[in-house]
């Protein structure tokens, strides 16, 4: 099973992300996400034993009890850079949620799962570039924004994510939830 840990987005920010990638969509012909496939990854897993699920679970539920976590979406960008684009991102802004992805990257590491050596990032991947195009309509669609900012929410709990791969892209879902607070 290919998993991973993360935040879902509620409703109301889902529609006003999805009404981002329609009014940016056209300007660029790259692999645009799904809203319904929107969410802020805390940890990566990857390949992992299905029979060993309760042991994950166990330990992901044993992260310390910790206040919902205040969540603000705001600007884009690229990674790794605008000159050669990979992915298309909407930030991330939320001072606790670099704690709690550390805190699940070692209660999965003592699970045999490797350790994150990358700085934390925080971000939703709005889109996936394959090949060189010209941005500059898509960066004239940005600069016409009236707002680079996205909404607010506090997020309670956080997720086990099953993620399935399919000709028509990825398809996630829920296995577990894990409320911060206890």
């Amino acid at each position: 099973m290919r998993l991973f840990t993360g935040l879902d987005l509620p409703a109301e920010v889902l529609h006003g992300l999805e009404r981002l990638i329609e009014t940016l969509g056209p300007a660029a012909r790259i692999q645009w996400s799904p809203a319904a496939n929107l969410h802020i990854t805390t940890k990566f897993i990857g390949d992992w034993p299905e029979g060993r699920l309760d042991e994950l679970k166990s330990a992901l539920a044993g992260l310390p009890s910790r206040p919902p976590l205040e969540i603000g979406i705001r600007d884009l960008g690229f990674f790794p850079n605008p000159r050669a684009p990979r992915v298309f991102w909407c930030g991330i802004e939320a001072a606790g949620l670099a704690p709690l992805a550390a805190e699940t990257d070692r209660a999965t590491s003592a699970l045999g799962i490797a350790a994150e050596t990358r700085p934390f990032s925080p971000h939703l991947t709005l889109a996936r570039i394959k090949d060189r195009l010209n941005f500059e309509p898509l960066q004239q669609r940005i600069a016409a924004l009236p707002s680079r900012d996205f909404g607010r929410f506090a997020a309670n709990s956080f997720f086990l994510y099953h993620s399935r791969l399919s000709p028509g892209g990825s398809v996630y879902t829920k296995l577990a939830e894990f409320p911060l607070s206890k």
